[in-house]
């Protein structure tokens, strides 16, 4: 599915976050989101997602999710944000049937149908042995599996994950971002993702969008957005910046 964003605007309290962002996600495809702090990362997430107001033209698959209802958008696109909540207590298969929600009646129960896909997608993210486990007795690497766990039982074409690594040491986050490509690659999914980490987004996503003060400064393939002037510019830091596996680039930065 084909996310197109066009001259989007976004306000939060009066102040103006985004500023005539546009953007467009092939279906399929990996776009990382990159930009310092305060960017707007996150609002564009929200924003696209229908869940904060914005002006200008939102579609994925042809559908503008502000005109959905929540259950729609819920089967049309699944968003797992940067700091969920995760209520102590809860087993990891609960969790993971809550992003059934979109298709359990109001007033119902789960099928037998909701806790097979359930099921099937905490096997694949090798969680299965951790299903009757609590939320609050899993590592950090476990959570953000769950996390994701509960965003694809929604069964949805597109994926919306900000910071899917926040928190995580290099070898979980390496984990999960070769779980996320891997998910793309065999079901077809259109990811976006915010990051921080320059290099990962750089090594993984096709597509980078680089946002600066609420403007796309850059976009398109991670080596012609990822320069050394970029990251001067926006970043405000030194780096070195070397091609790896691909011509992927790698950031190292530089003493003065």
């Amino acid at each position: 599915m084909t996310i197109t964003v066009r001259d989007l605007d976004v306000a939060l309290d009066g102040r103006p976050v985004l500023h005539g962002v546009s953007l467009e996600v092939p279906a399929g495809s990996w776009t990382a989101v990159i930009g310092p702090n305060g960017a707007g990362k996150s609002t564009l997430l929200r924003a696209v997602l229908g869940l904060r107001g914005a002006a200008g033209e939102i579609s994925i698959a042809g559908a503008d999710p502000r005109a959905l209802k929540p259950r729609e958008r819920a089967r049309l696109v699944a968003y797992a944000p940067q700091n969920p909540n995760l209520p102590a207590g809860m087993a990891v298969l609960d969790y993971t049937l809550l992003g059934r929600s979109p298709y359990i009646p109001h007033l119902g129960r789960e099928s037998a149908r909701d806790r097979a896909v359930a099921a099937e997608v905490l096997e694949r993210l090798d969680l299965a042995g951790l299903a009757g486990r609590t939320l609050d007795r899993l590592s950090g690497g476990e959570r953000q599996r769950v996390v994701l766990a509960r965003a694809l039982a929604q069964q949805t074409s597109v994926l919306l994950l900000d910071e899917p690594t926040t928190a995580l040491d290099i070898g979980h986050q390496q984990q999960v971002m070769e779980l996320i490509d891997r998910l793309r690659l065999a079901d077809g999914l259109t990811v976006v993702t915010t990051i921080h980490d320059l290099t990962l987004a750089g090594q993984y996503a096709d597509d980078l969008v680089l946002l600066s003060g609420g403007r796309v400064a850059a976009a398109g393939p991670p080596a012609g957005v990822l320069t050394r002037d970029a990251v001067a510019a926006h970043f405000d830091a030194r780096v070195r910046v070397t091609p790896g596996a691909g011509g992927r680039p790698i950031l190292s930065l530089e003493r003065p």
